[in-house]
């Protein structure tokens, strides 16, 4: 047994602060197991103690020399969460592993992370805890990571168990990834949820519960986005069909923001163990890119630890604005990004498209609200992420709701959601919105100068707006439906909205 309290000594001067070139990182003592030869099916065990101050680096790795002839690892952890006083973080700690190819950024050792949400995991050729990666336990140093995510002021007191068994490895496990399309209705208004949880993370859900829960809430497509693992990849082509299109990615869970890689390529591992501070972010948004997938910051205005988004928006394919039921933060996040819009037309930069998910876990959180509805050549991996790109999209809070959003102007000139209608500055543009399935809902066209034009839906929440002007007053106009308000004059949430449809040459 190594014992970390009774071998302090020993230990303290084993480890060390190491700067990586990113986040600094804390390494333990070595943890060594008895050279005896083992019998076969034999497990051994060794236990770590030890106490992390106030303080502590954001990842803390235990190293553990694998012998060969091992078959399984697990690791089993706990830690005290003493009482602390109102206003102040108690103890969190999360879990990973990394393989004897080592810890480094970016580099290929990486087996699996499980954040908070499970106290134990075991890894071996055929078979791994979900949002571990199944392989073989080869000799070297394995780390296991942990993340002390916020700390007592008495310290974070933790205890991790390692026990290796031995013997014959068995077949390893086949890795089946689902197909890149489904069948669509060639170009058309496809439905999807983008940022979804099952029990490869954090979530409850398995695979197939949360295709069921797709297909009842009408999408045409979802996206895996597990908290720092792409462990997931393998376990969604039995969920699929003609009718589900099944994209791969991954929620990059910094602690300065997160961030969903929509749509990568099957097996990719995007790290997240950096900071604003660090200049990583850069370099794993073309990772992201260049595996075919987007960059898309979520939660940008979040209130939970590390969910504020600190990276700026210069590398955002898209922004994920609305996040699950609507709430004060989703409101702060869409006048956030509308004045990113009106700065973009002022200087003539790109422009970040809008979208939403519903960041669902578990029952009750439902899937597809809300979801974002994108204009796609066909149901294939490439068409969605193309319009998502192209902001030809809109956001609904259910497949009851849809929008058709278009400008128009003199000789025929017609422009929809994402487009540029182009027009001289004087010329009169004529602004429509038909929709169905708000009920009680009032529509708000919303401009680079403000809200200019307001109206309230019929009853039945089915009807027709329209609104004239011209590319001088509005350098862009997009449409909001949004309930009566809960706390008035406080605009009501949203019950969708749309990327902007932009005015002028």
């Amino acid at each position: 047994m190594c014992n970390e309290e009774e071998h302090a000594g020993h230990t303290m001067a084993r480890r060390g602060l190491l700067v990586t070139g990113a986040a600094a990182a804390l390494t333990l003592g070595t943890v060594s197991f008895a050279s005896a030869a083992p019998r076969d099916g034999e497990r051994r065990t060794e236990v770590v103690r030890g106490t992390l101050p106030p303080g502590s680096p954001d990842y803390v790795y235990l190293p553990v020399e694998v012998p060969r002839g091992v078959r399984e690892i697990r690791v089993s952890y706990t830690y005290e969460k003493p009482a602390v006083p109102g206003g102040t973080q108690g103890n969190a700690l999360d879990i990973g592993v990394f393989d004897e190819r080592g810890t480094a950024l970016g580099g290929d050792g990486f087996r699996g992370w499980s954040g908070g949400a499970r106290s134990e995991f075991f890894i071996r050729a055929d078979d791994a805890t979900p949002g571990y990666l199944p392989g073989p336990v080869r000799p070297g140093t394995w780390h296991i990571a942990l993340g002390p995510y916020t700390v007592a002021p008495q310290g974070l007191a933790y205890e991790v168990t390692v026990t290796l068994t031995y013997g014959s490895a068995p077949e390893p496990a086949t890795q089946v990834y689902p197909p890149e399309r489904a069948k669509g209705r060639g170009r058309a208004w496809y439905r999807g949820d983008c940022h979804i949880h099952s029990w490869y993370s954090d979530g409850r859900r398995t695979p197939a519960e949360i295709a069921a829960l797709a297909r009842a809430a009408g999408l045409d497509f979802i996206n895996s986005a597990e908290h720092n693992t792409h462990a997931s990849h393998a376990h969604w082509a039995d969920e699929v069909g003609d009718d589900l299109l099944v994209l791969l990615g991954e929620e990059v869970t910094t602690r300065n923001g997160h961030v969903v890689a929509l749509g990568t390529d099957p097996g990719t591992f995007v790290d997240w163990r950096y900071r604003a501070r660090d200049n990583r972010f850069g370099h794993y948004a073309r990772v992201i890119r260049r595996a075919g997938g987007l960059v898309v910051p979520a939660h940008p205005h979040a209130t939970c630890i590390g969910c504020n988004w600190k990276f700026g928006f210069g590398e955002a394919d898209a922004v994920e604005v609305w996040n699950g039921p609507y709430t004060p933060d989703d409101e702060v996040s869409l006048a956030d990004w509308d004045s990113a819009l009106a700065l973009a037309v002022r200087t003539g930069r790109r422009w970040v498209p809008a979208m939403g998910s519903s960041d669902a876990h578990r029952d009750p959180d439902p899937i597809g609200t809300p979801q974002t509805v994108v204009l796609a050549d066909d149901l294939t991996r490439e068409a969605v992420l193309d319009g998502i790109r192209a902001g030809r999209s809109y956001v609904a809070e259910s497949k009851d709701v849809s929008l058709v959003f278009s400008a128009t102007g003199g000789r025929g000139r017609h422009a929809g959601i994402g487009e540029r209608l182009r027009v001289d500055d004087a010329d009169p543009v004529t602004v429509r919105l038909e929709i169905t399935g708000a009920p009680g809902c009032t529509v708000r066209f919303v401009t680079d100068q403000g809200v200019l034009h307001t109206a309230a839906l019929p009853a039945s929440g089915t009807g027709t707006v329209e609104w004239r002007t011209t590319a001088q007053y509005a350098g862009y106009v997009r449409a909001e439906v949004r309930h009566a308000p809960v706390v008035p004059p406080l605009p009501g949430p949203l019950a969708a909205f749309t990327n902007p449809v932009f005015l002028g040459g």
